[in-house]
């Protein structure tokens, strides 16, 4: 029997809805939950700070679960990176629930393999090194299949290469204010909010892209990734040259 494509998009949706019941009773019994590497990081208006506490309140059981198992911070890395590759995969066929779901799973791996090593006392620069590469890989993978299964429509191909850039350039400005021992300007469209933006994107497409289509006939069905893409494209080539000019500023 096959399995429907849009059914990994409702079970990821069964596990979300099961971790926000979870949540709720935390927050009825003891109150926020707050994670102290969230709150170095910090929310902005894309993705506020409550959200991420609340993700990596969801993780925290898995991650004592994987050190008490012995899987190694470099184990979920390169599990990411995996995932990762199929994701790209499944959205050069168009299997955009089965694509939600593995690049779901990929930026789960991200997040878990940060805790695991902080719980276990193993962080490296060898792992940051390779978190950082596979973090590349993973975009580049997510967006390559997005360029294959529009090849044959220019405007849509462009936004995925102006995604792809955006995705590159705040990375790079990151990278390059860290190289020359300036701070690292905050601003939009980091690596969880780019994840965040395009993964709803090919996930609402999943499950409501051809209601939408239906209702109405001028939009095609993948309005959803379209709206995902522009935004991270639109708002990170934004945040990458305001990076930029503050780290210049900062370097006069």
């Amino acid at each position: 029997m096959v399995v429907k494509d849009v059914y990994f998009a409702y079970f990821l949706l069964g596990l979300i809805a099961l971790a926000a019941v979870g949540y709720s009773v935390r927050l009825a019994t003891r109150g926020v939950a707050r994670s102290e590497r969230v709150g170095r990081i910090g929310g902005t208006v894309l993705v506020n700070q409550e959200l991420m506490d609340w993700t990596y309140w969801a993780v925290e059981p898995i991650v004592r679960a994987l050190s008490a198992l012995g899987i190694t911070a470099n184990n979920l890395t390169w599990s990411a990176l995996v995932l990762g590759l199929g994701a790209g995969v499944a959205l050069a066929w168009a299997q955009w629930g089965l694509a939600t779901l593995l690049s779901t799973a990929s930026v789960i791996c991200d997040i878990l393999d940060g805790q695991v090593a902080r719980a276990s006392k193993t962080g490296s620069s060898r792992g940051e090194l390779l978190d950082a590469a596979v973090d590349r890989y993973t975009e580049f993978a997510f967006l390559a299949g997005l360029a294959i299964w529009f090849h044959d429509s220019a405007w849509r191909l462009a936004l995925v290469l102006a995604t792809m850039l955006a995705c590159y350039m705040v990375s790079y400005a990151s990278a390059k204010a860290e190289a020359m021992q300036v701070a690292p300007p905050r601003g939009l469209m980091r690596r969880h909010e780019r994840s965040t933006f395009l993964i709803l994107g090919i996930g609402l497409t999943s499950v409501l892209g051809d209601y939408l289509h239906a209702r109405v006939p001028g939009l095609p069905d993948h309005s959803f990734v379209i709206a995902g893409l522009a935004m991270v494209a639109v708002i990170g080539n934004f945040a990458a040259v305001t990076r930029l000019v503050r780290i210049g500023r900062a370097l006069r």
